[in-house]
C-alpha cells in the first residue's frame, strides 16, 4: 500500500510534501503527519526554495526538471508536486530510502 504522501496518477505521481527551508543540507527526512518531509538548504526567498525543491526532486527521481511541477503551496511549507514519467512504486522506493 502506498504511503499517504504519494498519489498515483495516469501520467506519473503527486507528492504531498512538508518543506523545511534553510536547513544545513538538502535531504529527505521521512514521513511527518502524512506528508513527506524534505529539508532544503535554500532560503524561502524569491522562489529559491521552490526552484531548489523541484531540482532536487528531479535529480532524486531521475527525471528531467521540466517533468516536475509545483501544483499547490507556492508560498506555503505544505506543497503538492506533480512528477511525470515515474510510477508510484519507484517513487516510494527512492524517496523512502532517504
Amino acid at each position: 500500500m502506498a504511503p499517504p504522501w504519494l498519489k498515483s496518477l495516469p501520467d506519473g505521481v503527486e507528492l504531498a510534501l512538508l518543506i523545511q527551508p534553510r536547513a544545513s543540507r538538502t535531504r529527505v527526512v521521512g514521513e511527518h503527519d502524512g506528508l513527506l518531509k524534505i529539508q532544503l538548504a535554500a532560503p524561502p526567498v524569491d522562489g529559491e526554495a521552490n526552484a531548489a525543491l523541484l531540482e532536487f526532486l528531479g535529480k532524486q527521481l531521475g527525471v528531467p526538471r521540466r517533468q516536475v511541477t509545483l501544483v499547490a503551496g507556492d508560498a506555503s511549507r505544505r506543497k503538492r508536486v506533480h512528477v511525470v514519467g515515474i510510477d508510484a512504486a519507484r517513487t516510494e522506493a527512492v524517496m523512502s530510502g532517504g
